[in-house]
């Protein structure tokens, strides 16, 4: 199968249904009025990406998209059928943007994610729909909303925990092929790997997806050789796999020539963890072995891996070195997905129990600082007042009386003790029912 990580795809929605224009007209029934139904709902453009797809070849072939259209409405207040969706079935990583190729739509890095991509048409209004006390009988129907057009790029970038990268005929499908069960293109003459190749890699405990990127030189960046564009399959990874031939007589200009196309590339991938290795040593005399193994080191400013893909020597160690890394990331992305995700809400009445036990039983006491200050402190008064207290609204009142008097030259009468509210209340000698009785026996 043919390896092909951008695409070019039309896509159109369904537009909706009519509406239906019917009246009803059957036997014994006086007045029928409007019958028609409305019109279905077109069907969506969504984008799903799925695990067993690693490229977009299907879109080599199939450059239109389409989703149904809805039907329209018919007689007796019958809705039309709502049109299918189309669903575009992607790999997972793949980067969905407009027609520029630059404006970002949605990035399907989810396995089972799902996205709209367009939206139907609304199926339009049956006469039935518009029928009302002054308009009882409508000889009109609305139209269905159209459908929607787009052209979307597609752009793969694989989802790997770690990147090969190098000059060509660096090692890097030897290395591929030896620690997993990949069989890549391997020959002795540069840009064997026309493409980028995946191998599943397991060490100690670890298992991690490694992938094989072809070869880089000098002004990959502007296009020379097979150019950058498989570069955004590193982007994602966890770490990378630097191999360099130690065959070759400048190893650290080597080093440094890769260097400087990752910088020119960006997109962050340079500072990305680097794991440096010397490969091929199984074909190098030990005396220059030490000189390039240093003279890498000072040009990298780390520590290098001494391997070879061939015989197997020192990969153990470059792998667990690479796992580490990918560990560490794993574990800071579950630190990530756990602190962002909500606190689960009690379902079950033990936990909603569980919840509220945890809560004080007592308010806690109030400090010094919180007392009561003195002005809004009552007074204790000589003698207990007894009836009801004035209202503020009450004495408002009574001071606008007194205001209007002044005015009108007239003078009030002084409140008496029942006004103020100083009046104790009357005793109640007993019921209505003894009262009477007792005005009866007067009489007499």
């Amino acid at each position: 199968m043919r390896f092909l990580d951008v695409a070019k795809v039309y896509a159109a929605s369904g537009a909706g249904g009519n509406g239906c224009i019917a009246f009803r007209r059957e036997k014994f029934i006086e007045y029928g009025g409007p019958y028609g139904g409305d019109g279905g709902r077109g069907g969506d453009v969504i984008a799903e990406a799925v695990e067993n797809l690693n490229t977009l070849i299907d879109y080599r072939f199939q450059q239109h998209v389409k989703a149904k259209s809805g039907e329209g409405g018919k007689g007796k207040v019958m809705t039309g059928a709502g049109g299918a969706d189309a669903i575009m079935k992607v790999p997972v990583g793949t980067e969905i943007y407009e027609e520029d190729g630059e404006s970002l739509i949605v990035d399907m890095a989810t396995p089972g994610m799902r996205y709209r991509l367009l939206k139907g048409g609304n199926g339009g209004f049956g006469n039935a729909h518009f029928k009302s006390p002054t308009n009882q009988a409508p000889d009109f129907a609305m139209p269905g909303q159209p459908a929607e057009e787009k052209i979307l790029i597609l752009k793969l970038k694989l989802i790997a925990d770690a990147g090969l990268i190098g000059m060509p005929n660096a090692g890097k499908s030897t290395f591929l092929s030896r620690v997993s069960a990949a069989r890549p293109k391997i020959a002795d003459y540069p840009f064997t790997t026309l493409e980028p190749q995946l191998g599943v890699v397991k060490i100690d405990e670890t298992d991690f997806v490694l992938a094989d990127l072809p070869g880089l030189i000098e002004g990959a960046h502007e296009g020379v050789g097979l150019g950058d564009r498989f570069l955004g399959h590193a982007e994602r990874c966890a770490t990378i796999l630097h191999l360099v031939d130690g065959t070759g007589d400048e190893v650290a200009k080597t080093y440094k020539t890769i260097r400087k196309e990752l910088e020119a590339y960006g997109h962050g991938l340079a500072s990305k963890p680097e794991v440096v290795a010397l490969n091929k040593v199984d074909a190098i005399p030990e005396k220059e072995l030490a000189k390039k193994k240093a003279a890498l080191e000072k040009a990298s400013g780390q520590q290098v891996h001494v391997i070879s893909g061939v015989t197997g020597a020192g990969v153990n160690a470059v792998l667990r070195a690479m796992a580490r890394e990918i560990t560490r990331r794993r574990l800071h992305r579950a630190d990530e997905r756990q602190y962002a995700r909500p606190a689960p809400m009690p379902r079950t009445r033990a936990e909603r129990q569980a919840v509220n036990y945890q809560a004080p039983v007592v308010a806690p006491s109030r400090g010094k600082s919180e007392s009561v200050p003195a002005k809004v402190a009552v007074k204790k008064s000589a003698a207990p007042v007894k009836g009801p207290a004035k209202s503020p609204r009450r004495m408002d009142t009574a001071k606008v009386k007194a205001k209007k008097a002044a005015g009108t030259g007239k003078a009030l009468k002084p409140r008496t003790a029942k006004a103020s509210g100083k009046a104790k209340a009357r005793p109640r000698i007993g019921s209505r029912a003894a009262a009477r009785a007792k005005k009866k026996t007067a009489r007499r």
